[in-house]
């Protein structure tokens, strides 16, 4: 009895820890929670490139905070790609109000996700570009949890991203700490890290373990993610994200 009530404590202990990240983001209101989503800013950053002014293809992936309370958590991640003399950018991303979940639709690239600036994740151009577009718009098709959305612990938003990564040979992408449901896995338990140097072993998105030369070493416990990164020394936190240096931009982008 006394060895299940130790035990029990340290499960505690364990996941109050975890969650110091997304609390601290919540009390210090570095999340924005009373604003309705209709007056947050959604315009371009101005980091894609100008489909006016540039002709070869692009494929991009980008990552902001997410909506409301969640973004003391996690993060929100689409890929945007150009093709060859297109006159427009088209998203590929899941979002929750949508039946089915996943959307490919003509938007504007690097725009702000109600309010939280996106980071830019990888820039892929030209020729590598134009091969890898018609493999993701088939892998966002074949998707295989189109009807299904679990905020916590996936498959969401970013179960696809690393889903559409791992179909398309040479799209190789280092996804944050905070992308949680990253870590949940189709189709098995073992799979390459979606940055394509090295693998990770999840069940279901609750506990698992990642090792890779881009991502580090991470631990994933019930959704939440702690780590190292040792390349580009960093550390890896829940709800806060990377400590240290940033992670590299992946790609063949200008």
């Amino acid at each position: 009895m006394k060895t299940l009530l130790r035990w029990l404590l340290s499960l505690v202990a364990l996941l109050a820890l975890l969650l110091v990240g997304p609390a601290w983001l919540l009390v210090t209101n570095q999340v924005v929670t009373d604003v309705h989503w209709s007056s947050l800013d959604r315009t371009s950053t101005g980091i894609a490139p100008d489909p006016a002014a540039y002709s070869e293809a692009v494929v991009q992936v980008y990552s902001a905070r997410a909506y409301n309370w969640r973004g003391a958590f996690g993060e929100h991640i689409w890929i945007a790609t150009k093709a060859e003399n297109a006159d427009s950018y088209r998203l590929h991303q899941v979002l929750s109000w949508r039946q089915p979940t996943v959307v490919s639709s003509i938007d504007t690239p690097d725009r702000t996700w109600f309010g939280n600036a996106p980071t830019l994740l990888a820039d892929y151009r030209g020729e590598a570009a134009g091969q890898m577009i018609p493999k993701i718009e088939a892998a966002a098709t074949d998707y295989p949890q189109a009807d299904l959305y679990r905020v916590w612990p996936g498959p969401n938003s970013n179960s696809f991203i690393a889903w559409v990564i791992r179909e398309v040979p040479g799209f190789e992408v280092t996804l944050p700490v905070t992308a949680i449901g990253k870590d949940y896995i189709f189709n098995g338990v073992f799979a390459p890290a979606p940055s394509g140097t090295g693998y990770q072993f999840s069940l279901g998105g609750m506990i698992g373990i990642m090792f890779a030369l881009e991502e580090g070493l991470e631990i994933n416990f019930l959704g939440l993610s702690v780590g190292f990164d040792v390349m580009r020394p960093a550390l890896k936190l829940p709800g806060i994200g990377r400590l240290g240096m940033p992670a590299r931009v992946s790609g063949s982008g200008d």
